[in-house]
């Protein structure tokens, strides 16, 4: 497969493996709504902020939707939208593993961009998320009408890259028909099963191809026999074609005497559609009409190009259902995560600059209250949940490779888990072992656990602490400060035992 090279690439694919484990600390201050909500707006650098969700949420996001810089060589206050090429692979390249560890296997990935970096973005994703599991390149119709003050063309689309994370596992879910599509269904001769529109009995195959279907049919009110074009043969086998025939979703035209049969498409069996590859501005929303909504959500709003609510709406359609985690790590203006709140998803939003306090928290906090911008009529939205702002704190190590003094028990226990098993750690853990995965027991002796705050204490194996543990009957992987118990006795009782901090792997 070919491969993206550029400037000291090397570093920069090993920068997502070197960024530090961060702490997220709640500011209750910016936080609103229910206070047991999951959803998050994170405040920081997005790379660390990915790294420091790894331990929680490796896995679990369902929906990763993105909306990165374009590099236009245009300057956007809240964006370096400025970069040099070789600096904007760099930047994305990894932010893009991470959101793949964090992705579900049964996820997907959604990233709009224009024609300056699409065509690299997508080697590199292919790179990425693997060639195989490239899904779709989208075009959205983002402009109503055409810039006329463009020197060659005027660029009417935006690119929406989609990948899966595993192919073979998603499934994206149908769209329902729009008013425009239900007006096509008619009833002309009152067939008792309901409106219908009417499509092609060929397909664009030869008889070279499938001779299997060409063969004549008869019109059952003319008795004309009828043959297909060679080139474009039926859509049904023989077989096929006599339950249609016993059926009777073929239609003969309205006098019945037509020479070439269609079939019917009843509303009631074809409610939902298969997802397009072209989404039109008045189906998916436009510039424009996103800049409004802004404009009415804040006043003087300094966002050239925010993206449109139903444009998300679509996209969150078509790859959740009610419940599911959705992570945008470029939230910019907030619109991914308002969307995903009135659409009754989990999400996770991630913004770097200072309008993570003065435009994502209030729009926010808008939407629990009730706001009927965007989709709000379409969806039924009347407010409710809530949301807690974090911010990033100190590395979990010190430049020494040290623990943080202030790292408690639950921030730890999650970190050894996810280095262990490259899984989130579910639930807050309150004992030694942090849960079992593909037949071994993790534990850590930590921060007093076992009650034992003395040095030399509860975070040390001894003979009567490894009795304490809850029992496994299997290999056993304990952390702690020190070991009193013997290499071969610990061998014998299947222990691993593994020093913090020096075994704890800081990066």
């Amino acid at each position: 497969m070919p491969l993206l090279h550029w400037l000291h690439k090397e570093k920069h694919v090993a920068a997502a493996e070197g960024a530090p484990y961060r702490l997220l600390t709640a500011d209750d201050s910016l936080s609103a709504g229910d206070p047991e909500t999951p959803n998050m707006l994170v405040q920081g650098d997005n790379l660390d902020a990915l790294k420091a969700l790894l331990p929680y949420y490796a896995g679990q996001v369902k929906c990763v939707f993105i909306d990165p810089p374009y590099n236009t060589k245009s300057a956007f206050e809240h964006y370096d939208d400025n970069l040099e090429h070789s600096q904007w692979l760099a930047i994305m390249y990894p932010r893009l593993v991470l959101l793949r560890e964090l992705m579900a296997e049964d996820g997907s990935i959604w990233v709009t961009i224009d024609d300056n970096e699409a065509h690299y973005l997508k080697v590199m994703m292919d790179e990425i998320f693997g060639r195989s599991n490239f899904t779709a390149s989208l075009a959205w119709h983002k402009r109503v009408s055409p810039a006329n003050d463009a020197k060659y063309f005027s660029a009417d689309h935006d690119h929406v890259l989609v990948y899966a994370a595993s192919k073979p596992n998603w499934t994206p879910n149908r769209l329902s028909r729009s008013g425009q599509q239900l007006e096509y269904y008619k009833n002309p001769d009152d067939d008792p099963r309901g409106v219908w529109n009417s499509s092609a009995y060929t397909c664009a195959k030869s008889a070279d191809e499938r001779p299997n279907l060409f063969y004549s049919i008869r019109n059952p009110n003319t008795g004309e026999e009828i043959w297909p074009n060679r080139n474009r043969v039926w859509a049904y086998d023989r077989q096929t074609h006599e339950r249609n025939v016993e059926n009777n979703p073929i239609y003969w035209g309205k006098d019945g005497r037509g020479t070439m049969p269609r079939i019917k498409k009843f509303l009631a069996e074809t409610k939902q559609i298969v997802p397009r590859s072209v989404w039109l501005h008045d189906e998916a929303g436009h510039n424009q009409e996103s800049k409004i909504e802004i404009e009415k959500l804040f006043p003087r709003s300094p966002f050239g190009t925010p993206k449109p609510e139903r444009l998300l709406k679509k996209i969150l359609e078509i790859a959740t259902n009610p419940g599911d985690l959705v992570l945008d790590s470029f939230l910019g203006s907030g619109t991914t995560a308002a969307v995903a709140h009135k659409m009754g998803r989990r999400y996770i939003g991630i913004e770097m600059g200072a309008h993570a306090v003065t435009h994502c928290a209030p729009r926010l906090k808008k939407v629990i209250e009730g706001e009927q911008g965007g989709i709000s009529l379409a969806v039924g939205w009347q407010g409710g949940g809530g949301f807690r702002f974090y911010r990033l704190g100190p590395p979990i190590f010190d430049a020494e490779g040290r623990i943080n003094p202030d790292i408690r028990f639950p921030q730890l226990a999650a970190h050894v888990w996810f280095c262990e098993t490259r899984t989130a750690l579910h639930g807050k853990k309150r004992g030694p072992l942090l849960g079992r995965h593909k037949g071994v027991a993790y534990y850590l002796l930590y921060n007093g656990v076992l009650g034992d705050k003395r040095p030399d204490g509860g975070n040390v194996l001894t003979g009567p602490v490894l009795k304490e543990l809850p029992a496994h009957d299997g290999p056993k992987v304990i952390y702690g400060e020190a070991c009193r118990i013997g290499p071969a006795r610990l061998k014998q009782l299947g222990v691993a035992f593994k020093q913090t901090p020096y075994d704890v792997t800081a990066r």
